[in-house]
């Protein structure tokens, strides 16, 4: 019997190296990686065509992705987390900026619809009491997800978004990060921020998951668990975890951060409902721990 190969997106992660390089391997299927560089690129044609088997995905669009009846299965299985912070810039010489001091101002994002950009905002929104609709958002990119309508100003063509940061054109930016002198972090000290924001909240801000076409979920539910198992062999054989674990595996691991991302998705109007975790996978992922 032939046996399966599949198309697969996957970042250049430490913890998925030893599959990607095939030293950890299935008897019953073959991955075959499609490089994407960001790995982001690879989330629209994930989206609209189905276009890999398996593939990386940030969270808020397959949450949007669902939604709108997209034939894709989440595995519980993290790629990227981190504490988001420090992903929020301004520029010092037009005068202090802080969190609480956006309302009335212009601020860029890649994408309205990038999992940073709504963790930020979740953030701002419920820590900080920002409005986040008296907000002028400006953005330089389309949704992955095509039906979603967005509403942001779009920046003209030929600009960069910490090039108008530094320029006055805008007055902060998120989900960007720079080690240039002249801008700040718009939380003052990012680090104690995500230390105090973890002790209140309990979780670890999720990024990046990893999805399945429908097709693959129906027609090989064994395989969509080995793809699962494999990556957790990957990641066990990293050693220890930290604490927190910044890569949780597992439905009941992922189980707080994916409750917060959808709330803060639905406040955003990103998504129509709020989702019950469970229902975010099939039969057999909702099952991966």
């Amino acid at each position: 019997m032939d046996r399966l190969k599949l198309r697969v997106v996957l970042g250049s992660h430490p913890h998925v190296q030893a599959v990607k390089s095939g030293e950890l391997r299935s008897d019953r299927f073959d991955l075959d990686f499609i490089e994407y560089t960001p790995t982001n690129t690879a989330f629209k044609p994930m989206v609209r065509e189905q276009a890999f088997d398996v593939c990386e995905m940030a969270i808020v669009t397959y949450l949007m992705a669902k939604a709108h009846g997209k034939p894709l299965v989440l595995l519980p299985a993290t790629m990227l987390a981190r504490f988001q912070h420090s992903y929020a810039l301004y520029n010092p010489e037009r005068g202090t900026l802080g969190p609480s001091d956006l309302e009335g101002k212009r601020v860029g994002i890649r994408s309205f619809t990038t999992t940073t950009g709504a963790w930020i905002r979740g953030i701002l929104a419920n820590d900080y009491g920002v409005n986040l609709d008296n907000i002028r958002w400006v953005t330089f990119e389309d949704p992955h997800v095509a039906e979603y309508v967005d509403t942001t100003e779009r920046a003209p063509k030929d600009k960069k978004i910490q090039q108008m940061l530094l320029d006055g054109e805008l007055d902060a930016v998120l989900g960007e990060t720079s080690n240039d002198p002249r801008l700040k972090p718009l939380f003052p000290d990012p680090a104690a921020e995500a230390a105090k924001w973890y002790a209140r909240r309990g979780v670890v801000p999720v990024n990046h998951l990893v999805v399945v076409t429908e097709r693959l979920a129906k027609s090989h539910a064994d395989v969509v668990a080995g793809v699962y198992d494999l990556l957790k062999q990957n990641k066990t054989q990293m050693g220890a975890a930290a604490t927190p674990d910044l890569l949780p595996f597992g439905v009941e691991a992922n189980r707080k951060p994916l409750e917060l991302i959808i709330d803060y998705a639905f406040q955003q109007a990103l998504i129509p409902r709020r989702f019950s975790v469970d229902e975010l996978f099939d039969e057999t992922t909702r099952r991966l721990n």
